[in-house]
């Protein structure tokens, strides 16, 4: 894996080694995305953070997990991983490891098979932001990662997002709301919102249906759109769910949005992809997505308002909305000037037998 290289390759930085400079950061971004990004704009604009915070995770992780020496030492080697994977998407893992064995020394070999295993799917998922193989140390609730055992990667992510069966489509149009975004999803159904890293994850309800996993890396994804490894019109139709969760244009979800970034370091550009118009808003017009769409959509429409909060935001029934404000005003009133006759009636006693 160690070719003999300049030793100004930003990349050539030793995995373990923590606070990397802005050059090492955005080589990988170039290594990964094939962006032609500066050290300078990458400081500047902050570019690709949250996907550089993920690809820091995913390296302590491997590392916790395995020792990855002595095949995989630096970042340069798991780029170039990478790079393989991504020249070679219908490659059957047997042959791209085959491939890679054949740089390392003949000594090296037995140590480095299963160091080599493990770098292969941090390079996939690094390369997919899907969780690829097994880390102990890592372990999410709920979570089901994808073993990669043999045939080839472009295989294995088609098999996992592929197309639902048209059996199971287009038999009862739904149109998805305005109400329906994400905001919504937490404030009126109730549902809890866990940010995944995990494009695999995405949309999926989980916890007896309390809580709903969402992806958020629509910068990654903007840099995905011709990769090879990924079924056809995937990718675009993602960033649609985005623009559907996350309306541009509507201001409250912005305000939403921007507090949600700041607090769980999301990529900001999820909430600036868009909006769907009103023809776009038909279920059927998402195809990889449909399923969960539609379970998601029954479940906020299914949701029944608990709270306060939730009666005051909820209006997707408008005339069940107007009758209870109507009543809870109605009832309010009558509180206060009962409470008010009270008082006077109170006082008057008072004044009998007190009339100094």
């Amino acid at each position: 894996m160690h070719k003999t290289m300049s030793r100004s390759n930003p990349l050539l930085v030793d995995i373990q080694q923590q606070d990397l400079s802005y050059e090492t950061k955005c080589a990988i971004l170039n290594g990964i995305w094939g962006t032609n990004y500066t050290a300078k704009e990458l400081a500047a604009q902050r570019l690709g953070e949250s996907y550089l915070h993920y690809y820091d995770e995913q390296c302590r992780n491997a590392l916790h997990s395995t020792e990855l020496e002595p095949s995989i030492r630096t970042h340069n080697d798991i780029i170039e991983i990478v790079h393989h994977l991504q020249q070679h998407p219908t490659s059957l893992r047997q042959d791209i490891k085959l491939q890679l064995d054949s740089t390392l020394a003949k000594s090296e070999l037995d140590a480095a098979e299963n160091c080599l295993d493990e770098g292969i799917d941090l390079a996939a998922r690094l390369l997919s932001m899907t969780a690829i193989g097994k880390l102990k140390h890592s372990f999410v609730p709920g979570q089901k990662p994808l073993i990669w055992e043999s045939g080839p990667l472009k295989a294995l992510l088609e098999g996992r997002f592929q197309i639902p069966a048209s059996t199971n489509r287009s038999i009862i149009r739904v149109k998805l709301d305005r109400l329906f975004i994400a905001q919504n999803l937490e404030r009126i159904a109730g549902l809890k919102i866990v940010w995944t890293d995990n494009l695999s994850d995405h949309l999926r309800l989980m916890r007896d249906d309390t809580e709903v996993a969402i992806y958020h890396h629509a910068s990654f994804l903007e840099h995905q759109k011709k990769s090879p490894i990924f079924p056809e019109g995937f990718i675009e139709e993602t960033i649609q769910t985005f623009c559907l969760l996350f309306p541009q244009f509507d201001r409250a979800s912005r305000k939403w949005f921007r507090a949600q970034q700041t607090r769980f370091r999301l990529d900001d550009k999820a909430g600036a992809c868009g909006h769907v118009s009103t023809e776009e808003r038909q279920i059927d017009n998402f195809v990889f997505w449909h399923d969960r769409i539609g379970i998601l959509k029954q479940a906020f429409d299914e949701a029944e308002p608990s709270t306060i909060a939730q009666w005051w935001f909820d209006r997707r029934r408008r005339v069940q909305w107007y009758t209870f404000w109507v009543a809870a005003l109605v009832l309010a009133l009558t509180i206060f000037f009962g409470a008010i006759q009270c008082i006077e009636g109170g006082l008057q006693v008072y004044k009998a037998y007190y009339p100094s």
